[in-house]
């Protein structure tokens, strides 16, 4: 894809607030920090417009609580037709990781998302999503 360069008036405040972003994120430059802006703010219109997305749901729990993987497998499995992929991973003697790779309806993959972050005994959970296009 090439490149297209192009001027930007920004007040010294503003600039001053990119400056920071880009530092605070090791961009290398404000070219990487404007895209990296523009492109968060496209996806998350695509979440809300409820376009195909694709992501990871990121999951962390004690396996030794039985019923979570019990109710982590019926949710995903009702959701099948989004799952693309899952992948477990022991941390520790106790607590594991699963991510779970999906693509679908922006609104399909939050309703998952939710359905299995709010399963008792999950420690953490997170959706990210991006776009699939």
């Amino acid at each position: 894809m090439s490149v297209v360069r192009f001027s930007v008036s920004l007040e010294e405040d503003l600039l001053k607030e990119l400056d920071e972003f880009a530092s605070d994120n090791r961009f290398a430059n404000r070219s990487q920090a404007l895209r990296n802006l523009i492109e968060k703010n496209i996806v998350e219109k695509k979440w809300h417009c409820n376009n195909v997305v694709a992501g990871a749901i990121v999951l962390i729990y004690d396996h030794q609580k039985k019923d979570i993987l019990v109710k982590s497998k019926t949710i995903q499995h009702d959701f099948s037709d989004v799952i693309l992929s899952a992948q477990h991973f022991h941390l520790n003697s106790e607590i594991c990781l699963e991510i779970v790779a999906v693509k679908g309806l922006a609104k399909t993959l939050t309703k998952l998302a939710d359905n299995l972050i709010s399963i008792k005994g999950i420690l953490h959970g997170k959706l990210v999503m991006s776009k699939a296009d």
